[in-house]
């Protein structure tokens, strides 16, 4: 697969790529991977990083156990030690070829804050826009379990959400998806095109980390996929084992490629991609076809709520098996929507004492998912 000049294109390394098994840098294996990076660089791409490996760089200079993932206080200590190596190894290998580093550290909460998303947005293009690959981390020195990705795959899918990216290429210790019936990352099928990521598709994935190295996994990566679906972004996920990774996927075409069908603009791409919500709004068959025709959700409509959102918050939208289909902005805050389920819209003024909003959920601030 080819790059085109202009085109913003996300490349995510994880840490079992980055550190061999002794916990050292694969430095040479790096370089390659560089190499790839600077060609599409003075092509006139523009490319950002997402990287892993700062809790297990410091990991083995403060010689904790476990790769520093005995405990949250070990990986934060280790990431704080680990980010500095991590950073000054980029900059320096991305200075070899007169490139300039830049670093930014997220949390969840980053990219999951309205305003604060458009603050990571502006900070991107501003970095892109001078020529500058930022190489992005989560903030593991700070994030408890509550702010965390936990995965640098989904949060390589917001960054590329928040930069408008064309691609998101994803480096894994294999080939890409497989449809597998065993406990095996290679057995079976190897699927190499995926035009939408359902069910059938999340159900071929393994929620591990092989390397132990890392947090994530094909689950992982597929609900990155997802994300970056919505937004209109395609995704690969092809092997790093190899040298210059970049240049044998576009040799080749060895890997899964999953098409990208959304065509969601900012505000739907960012609810698209949220991995948090202040509650969850159940609704009946009748109203879950309405979504899925491009309807509001009205109160006629909702079974049942969850939750103690406020007016504007972001909720989830479940079918009557529980399963999410959409995501978007309540127009009631919880007290009120209580009031109202499965009331026709003639009856809400009457029920709330004020004139109702024309939806529970506008299909202008709604995603389906």
């Amino acid at each position: 697969m080819t790059t085109a000049p202009n085109d913003i294109i996300v490349v995510k390394i994880g840490s079992s790529l980055l550190v061999g098994n002794d916990a050292a840098v694969r430095r040479s294996w790096l370089q390659t991977l560089v190499a790839d990076i600077a060609k599409r660089h003075q092509e006139g791409a523009s490319v950002i990083i997402v990287s892993s490996g700062s809790i297990a760089l410091g990991a083995r200079k403060l010689g904790l156990e476990k790769g520093g993932r005995s405990s949250l206080a070990d990986a934060q200590a280790a990431a704080s030690v680990g980010q500095i190596a991590l950073s000054s190894l980029w900059s320096e290998l991305l200075a070899e070829h007169e490139i300039t580093a830049a670093q930014m550290l997220l949390t969840l909460d980053d990219l999951e804050d309205r305003k604060r998303y458009l603050n990571v947005t502006a900070t991107l293009e501003k970095l892109l826009e001078n020529r500058s690959v930022p190489v992005i981390n989560e903030n593991d020195s700070v994030a408890t379990d509550e702010i965390r990705f936990g995965d640098n795959d989904r949060l390589a899918a917001r960054v590329a959400q928040a930069a408008s990216a064309d691609h998101v290429y994803l480096l894994s210790d294999v080939d890409g998806l497989y449809d597998r019936t065993t406990g095996s990352e290679t057995e079976g099928q190897f699927i190499g095109l995926v035009e939408q990521v359902d069910a059938r598709i999340m159900a071929m994935a393994d929620g591990s980390s092989s390397s132990g190295l890392g947090s994530g996994g094909m689950t992982s990566k597929l609900e990155a996929a997802r994300i970056a679906n919505l937004a209109g972004i395609e995704l690969s996920i092809i092997s790093g084992k190899e040298d210059h990774p970049l240049a044998r996927y576009c040799r080749t075409d060895i890997g899964t490629l999953f098409k990208a069908n959304g065509n969601a603009n900012a505000r739907k791409s960012w609810l698209g991609g949220r991995l948090t919500s202040e509650g969850t709004i159940t609704i009946d068959s009748g109203a879950a076809t309405a979504l899925g025709e491009g309807n509001s959700l009205l109160a006629a409509g909702i079974i049942a709520i969850e939750g103690q959102f406020e007016r504007s918050d972001v909720v989830e939208i479940a079918n009557s098996d529980g399963r999410v289909i959409a995501r978007g902005l309540a127009e009631y805050d919880a007290l009120d929507c209580a009031k109202i389920i499965g009331r026709r819209s003639s009856e809400l003024e009457a029920l709330l004492g004020y004139a109702p909003r024309s939806a529970v959920v506008h299909r202008n601030q709604m995603v389906l998912v």
